[in-house]
């Protein structure tokens, strides 16, 4: 690369990342971004074909004017760059709706509803044979209520990362991939960046890199642990799996244990993605987790399967490791720094894909203005400080 000097270097190129470099590239900036892979890529958090995205937030109702946010963003990406790419491609976001079952006491039926009442969320509530009448694919026991959001749906995730790294493309960026970070140098007013093939210079930096945060930047290393997840890919026998217009996404919250399981509507007519939210090991290197997945460890997804699902065999035939970065309370941590030039975007906890197209322009605004608009003060890592002291 005959460049080595910009306004901007993002380190870490996956959903945020790219989200990031394409919102500071459109503003004219000189943005490079840095990845040890190839993205979009599988060795991360942003893979696995798709992501779920919902308004009636369970996690906190402070997320939902992020979200109407990024809907509007995720809209207006999928016309961006329409003209180069297929129609089948272009289709980044499908509004599919999402069921949700649980118990009436639990975080996923309480929150959603919290959510939306706050809000004025469409959320329709349903008794489990009420859901099962209109979603027959689906079992649900009498315990568990149901909710359903029609607004919701998925993305296309190495997609979204695709179209936000063209659109970049598009405004002048430039990118270092396949080049691991040797070493960064945070100065007061710039940062050298020193990776497998070269060393690059900038006025500012954005620290977009997973589950590698902590080693780029080490204060941020307690606040962040990874976990381990997989995602698996059962075979159907009921072809209403691959109509999103009959089929949901869908996610259960158990009584007793609380433990979460979600799926998604087939993508390729063979098989539909089902997932454990909760649970998952930490991993004590990003670089060295184990990819091979042991046929003990699909138990309770296939027992879901079975349990609650109808048309979806019990045993997976296809199977994907990704990771989680996980912070001490599950919000997601974003800031500006103040004793060096970084913007940090980490510890999205399993759930921020959805969040990518907003965060990425909230990231652009805090470089190149110091602050936004957008509502992120409660992602501050200020109120980890505050719990230390």
């Amino acid at each position: 690369m005959s460049d080595s000097t910009f306004d901007v270097i993002v380190l870490g190129c996956g959903g945020f990342g790219s989200a990031s470099t394409c919102h500071l590239a459109r503003r004219g900036l000189r943005v490079l971004a840095i990845d040890r892979f190839s993205p979009p890529h599988d060795q991360g958090s942003s893979h696995g074909e798709t992501r779920i995205i919902r308004k009636a937030y369970f996690e906190h109702p402070d997320y939902v004017p992020l979200l109407k946010r990024a809907y509007q963003l995720w809209d207006e990406l999928s016309h961006l760059t329409e003209e180069s790419r297929s129609l089948e491609e272009q289709k980044l976001f499908v509004r599919c709706g999402l069921l949700l079952a649980g118990p009436s006491t639990g975080e996923v039926i309480t929150g959603a509803r919290q959510s939306a009442q706050q809000h004025q969320l469409t959320l329709e509530s349903m008794t489990a044979a009420e859901a099962v009448r209109r979603f027959p694919m689906l079992r649900i026991s009498d315990e568990l209520e149901t909710v359903f959001e029609p607004d919701a749906g998925f993305l296309w995730a190495e997609r979204c990362v695709a179209a936000h790294l063209h659109d970049a493309a598009g405004h002048g960026a430039q990118f270092a991939f396949n080049e691991a970070i040797k070493d960064v140098q945070f100065g007061s007013n710039n940062v050298t960046v020193r990776t497998s093939e070269g060393t690059y210079s900038a006025a500012c930096a954005v620290v977009t890199a997973g589950a590698w945060t902590g080693q780029l930047l080490p204060e941020y290393k307690e606040w962040i642990q990874v976990k381990r997840k997989i995602l698996y890919w059962h075979p159907i026998s009921n072809s209403a799996w691959a109509d999103p217009t009959q089929a949901p996404a869908h996610l259960f919250e158990f009584p007793g244990s609380g433990r979460q399981f979600y799926g998604f509507p087939s993508v390729d007519g063979r098989t539909v993605k089902l997932a454990e939210h909760t649970g998952g090991d930490f991993v004590a290197d990003p670089s060295s987790v184990d990819r091979m997945v042991r046929s003990e460890e699909g138990i309770g997804v296939s027992d879901y399967a079975n349990r609650c699902l109808s048309g979806v065999l019990g045993t997976a035939t296809r199977s994907a490791v990704c990771m989680y970065s996980m912070s001490p309370d599950s919000h997601f941590l974003l800031d500006r720094l103040t004793h060096v030039p970084v913007v940090v975007a980490a510890g999205f906890s399993g759930h921020g894909f959805k969040f990518t197209s907003v965060l990425g322009e909230a990231v652009a605004d805090l470089v190149t203005n110091g602050q936004t608009s957008l509502p992120i003060d409660f992602l501050s890592s200020r109120r980890l400080l505050s719990r230390q002291m």
